[in-house]
Order: C-alpha cells, then sequence, then structure tokens
C-alpha cells in the first residue's frame, strides 16, 4: 500500500506522526496513540524503529485505529521512478513529531544528521517548520554520559526541537535515577494544549 500525503490528510483535522525507537518505554505506543485518537479530528500515523518493535505488538497500534511503519515499507524492492517516497510523503502530512521514546542510539544519530532507516530519514526530511518533540529515554548512566549532553544541545540550539524530559524513576533494568520517558499522558496533553483539542463524544 502506497501513503500519499495528498490523499491521507484531512481538512480540519491534526495529523500527528508518533516515532517511536528502541527503548522499552515504546511499550506505552498503544497507549498514546488510543488517547490522542480519543480526540475530534486527529489522524495518526506511527513511524517505528526495527528495535523498537520489541516492545509492542503492531496490531495493538491497528486495533487503535492507526498503522505501524517501517523500514520494510520504505524501501519494498519495487520502487519505480516517479513513485511516492514514504518519508517525504510522511512530512508532508505530519502537522507534528513526537519522538517518544527517543533512545539514546536516535539521539545521537539525530544530533549527527544520519538518515539511515526510515524513523531519520524522516527527521531529516522535515521541514523547520514543523513542531517537533523528542522525549529521550535509556539508562541513567547512559543519560549522564557526557555526549548525552552535546547530543541534546545540538537538538535544541542548532536542530530546534522541543526535548522534554527524562523523568526520575525506577527504570525497566531495575536502577533508579534519571533516564525515564515523560509520562505518557504528559505526551499527549502538550499535543492537546497546542492544537487546542477537544474529546470525541461517546
Amino acid at each position: 500500500m502506497k501513503f500519499i500525503a495528498e490523499q491521507e490528510r484531512v481538512d480540519g483535522h491534526t495529523h500527528i506522526v508518533l516515532i517511536t525507537t528502541g527503548s522499552v518505554a515504546s511499550i506505552k505506543a498503544p497507549l498514546i496513540v488510543s488517547e490522542l485518537l480519543s480526540y475530534k479530528k486527529v489522524k495518526v500515523q506511527v513511524v517505528s524503529s526495527k528495535a523498537s518493535l520489541s516492545f509492542f505488538a503492531k496490531a495493538d497500534i491497528e486495533k487503535a485505529g492507526s498503522r505501524v511503519w517501517t523500514d520494510d515499507d520504505e524501501w519494498d524492492g519495487e520502487y519505480r521512478i516517479g513513485d511516492p517516497i514514504l518519508h517525504i510523503e510522511l512530512r508532508r502530512w505530519a502537522d507534528i513529531v513526537l519522538v517518544a521514546p527517543c533512545s539514546a542510539n536516535t539521539l545521537s544519530k539525530i544530533a549527527h544528521g544520519l538518515c539511515n532507516n526510515l524513523v531519520t530519514s524522516l527527521l531529516r526530511a522535515l521541514a523547520p517548520t514543523t513542531p517537533t518533540f523528542i522525549f529521550p529515554a535509556m539508562n541513567t548512566l547512559m543519560y549522564e554520559h557526557p555526549l548525552t549532553a552535546e547530543h541534546i544541545r545540538t537538538v535544541r540550539e542548532v536542530i530546534k526541537y522541543e526535548v522534554v524530559g527524562p523523568i526520575g524513576k525506577t527504570l525497566a533494568c531495575g536502577d533508579v535515577g534519571l533516564g525515564a520517558m515523560t509520562e505518557w499522558r504528559d505526551i499527549v496533553q502538550i499535543v492537546v494544549d497546542k492544537f487546542g483539542l477537544a474529546k470525541a463524544v461517546v
């Protein structure tokens, strides 16, 4: 199935791209999608790195009413000149991008401009005017590594993305400290507040 932004955008709706990367916090993706879609006039597309798919089932995202796009969808071996290119079409479709969670690996890739998968190709292709929020999630010592501060500085000051979190709690590995993804409800609330979304009537 080809994704073409012009055919998928709906007038008057908020189009949200949720990017998930290789952190245990990706387990929250179905909750984020379900909650976002409980608001009126909202559309969500999920873009996932291969590693993040270890933590949730695509079927749970589809059940919530969205779709998961992966590297396999980007280049399926049948590309012909003139065909839509997925990371460009998703860029054209998005009103806002949430990288939740953003692993240490993906944070480093963003800061250095790498684009070796669908996630990072989409981020590299984004217009500077597209609101983009990064929600770091990693082990405390990974977060405290001196390179992490430099990567976050680059993402904030050079690329101009919003970086929110991480927060302190008991991590999936059992360590206690800073490094957990911002609470998923707070991530949703950022979008609700930014676009003035209203709950759908059940």
